[in-house]
């Protein structure tokens, strides 16, 4: 299998693709300089890309592709992975709801989709029926829909070569490169423009010539139908523990200080950082007071916390003031409640006044949250057991794990929910390893309480 990957998880997963016996083609310099050696510019079976928040990336290429991208992805037991009902390539018969922003809102099956006015040479307007294109799948943790195009492209994964419908001439990074079309003996089809990718410039001839062919052969596949999916893709979230391993396999490849992937999730200021940072000295522990001095959390600020689900939604909880910063790791975050309803699982009833204060600390496997009246009484403690919390400059990341641990105003501990995390491993979303850590954690957690 040929796989080309971008973004901050390059190397690592070069490393590891490589060493389970696929090629890595369409790299980077700085990727042929640590690896030592050349890389083919094929087309590519396989594309795996960094998400825009850095949280994990999308797979997209053929089904068998895909499912291998996915088995060789699970390099943690807090790496979650989803099929996307909307996948990179997918044609769609859509119908349009209404507009938002810059361009229309567009029903799909399996989910709705963004066209951007600039995507569409039609006037675009309620109830329209268009024939559009996915060109940016969303991961399912984000609240934004998939970009979608009126203008269909028949692509191979990666993006060396594709063909455009209703297009003509040729669409090249140089003269040099659009002529060298014309000494391939591939059959492109009549009424499709052909457009090359910045890989394209460096790509052999037989290279050329196998992206080109392959795009024709979907093209033919789109010609006459409505609807089509040519590929799949999935979406890999990395926990906080898959991220050190991911350090791991990197480290045996280039100089990688410790907490690499971690740090670079955070934000683009901090992924530069680290770059420096490597580029004089290799931490060998996870330099958390460092991180948060620089790029946050510290005392003031405002953090969200975000809860993750096995499904791969996440539900923003609140945000809140960090009113404590530990450099050790930990910060406590108070928050101001609303009335209406009670306190999950707790009982107790939610009022105005009422505050949470809720202590999260880098790298642990729970977090706890005690809720109080006006008066300072306490109402009750959530713990909530999730995956290894990552505190990054402006949210707390984790994914939930179901079962929790609650203890009463009057003392009495209680554990929770353990029939949900049942149902989220009969379902897949939850794998039996993780599933038996929750417990472990959970348990311990009650024994300490009771």
């Amino acid at each position: 299998m040929r796989v080309a990957i971008r973004g901050i998880y390059t190397t690592a997963l070069t490393r590891l693709f490589s060493e389970a016996g696929h090629e890595v083609v369409q790299a980077t310099g700085p990727i042929e300089k640590r690896f030592e050696g050349e890389f083919a510019d094929g087309p590519a079976d396989l594309a795996c890309e960094t998400g825009r928040d850095r949280q994990g990336v999308s797979l997209s290429g053929t089904d068998e592709a895909v499912r291998v991208g996915r088995e060789l992805l699970a390099v943690g037991r807090d790496t979650f992975v989803w099929n996307d009902p909307t996948p990179l390539g997918s044609v769609f018969e859509g119908r349009v709801e209404g507009t938002r922003g810059g361009g229309a809102v567009v029903s799909l099956e399996g989910g709705e989709g963004y066209l951007p006015f600039d995507e569409t040479e039609e006037y675009v307007e309620e109830g329209d029926s268009l024939r559009v294109q996915v060109t940016e799948p969303t991961p399912p943790w984000s609240d934004d829909d998939p970009r979608v195009s009126t203008t269909i492209r028949a692509r191979t994964p990666g993006g060396l070569a594709a063909l455009e419908e209703d297009g003509s001439g040729i669409d090249a990074p140089d003269a040099e490169t659009a002529r060298l079309v014309d000494l391939l003996s591939v059959e492109l089809p009549e009424g499709w423009g052909v457009s090359l990718g910045r890989r394209a410039r460096e790509a052999s001839l037989a290279d050329l010539e196998a992206g080109l062919s392959r795009a024709a052969d979907l093209a033919a596949a789109f010609e006459g139908r409505d609807t089509a999916e040519p590929y799949a893709t999935a979406w890999c979230w990395f926990g906080r523990e898959s991220r050190f391993s991911l350090d791991e396999l990197r480290r045996e490849v280039t100089t990688t200080m410790a907490g690499h992937h971690r740090i670079k999730a955070g934000s683009n200021r901090a992924s530069d950082a680290v770059d420096f940072a490597e580029a004089l000295c290799e931490p060998e522990e996870f330099p958390f007071d460092a991180v948060a001095s620089q790029f946050g959390p510290q005392a003031g600020d405002t953090l969200a916390i975000e809860h993750g689900k096995p499904d791969g939604r996440v539900i923003t909880l609140g945000r809140g003031e960090v009113i404590e910063y530990d450099p050790e790791g930990s910060i406590t975050l108070r928050r101001e409640m609303t009335a209406g309803g009670s306190y999950d699982a707790l009982g107790t009833p939610r009022e105005s006044g009422d505050v949470a204060i809720t202590t999260l600390k880098e790298g642990r496997w729970w977090y706890p949250t005690t809720y109080r009246d006006t008066d300072g009484e306490r109402k009750g403690t959530y713990i909530n057991v999730c995956t290894p919390v990552e505190l990054f400059p402006k949210s707390a990341r984790y994914v939930d794990l179901h079962v929790d641990v609650i203890k009463h105003p009057d003392g009495r501990v209680e554990r929770v929910d353990d029939d949900e995390l049942d149902e989220a491993v009969d379902s897949g979303l939850v794998s039996d390893e993780l599933a038996e850590k929750a417990r472990e954690v959970a348990a311990a957690i009650e024994r300490a309480l009771a």
